[in-house]
């Protein structure tokens, strides 16, 4: 299994990735898209460079994958065809999860203007009013 949060800034998907993580026996690792920012030197944040690092954080997902671990991806990943593909790619091996919030949390000058949301095999995720514990309760409910 990967779980794929995906989602604008700001809306929990690192919280809940954090949380998930913590609360496992090792199995989980998160994939965040800052960590991977910062490891990669990846400052560009025009499409070119974000499909970039969602084809990075594909590719050490399913390393990972394959290797027994249960990665947890919490990116942006705006673009829903390269969602879509690697959904394609990897099957029933996916559990992608649309975070989302109404509220405002101070983030929302780093949003992406043209995020595609998932239309198809997704859980949708509203963080207004779930603790991070609620929200990990509710993913280990779906896997």
């Amino acid at each position: 299994m990967i779980i794929w949060l995906t989602g604008q800034p700001g809306s929990g998907k690192s919280t809940i990735a954090n949380e998930l993580v913590s609360d496992t026996t090792g199995r989980f690792i998160n994939i965040d898209g800052d960590d991977l920012r910062e490891i990669f030197d990846n400052k560009d944040y025009s499409e070119v460079g974000r499909r970039k690092n969602i084809e990075l954080a594909q590719n050490i997902a399913e390393f990972l994958h394959k290797k027994g671990f249960i990665p947890v991806v919490s990116l942006v990943s705006p673009y829903k065809d390269q969602r879509d593909k690697f959904k394609e790619k990897m099957g029933d091996a996916i559990l992608e999860i649309y975070v989302y919030t109404t509220q405002i949390r101070g983030r929302e000058k780093f949003f992406v203007e043209n995020y595609q949301e998932p239309t198809e095999k997704y859980l949708r995720l509203c963080t207004d009013s779930m603790t991070p514990e609620q929200c990990v309760s509710y993913i280990l409910t779906q896997i």
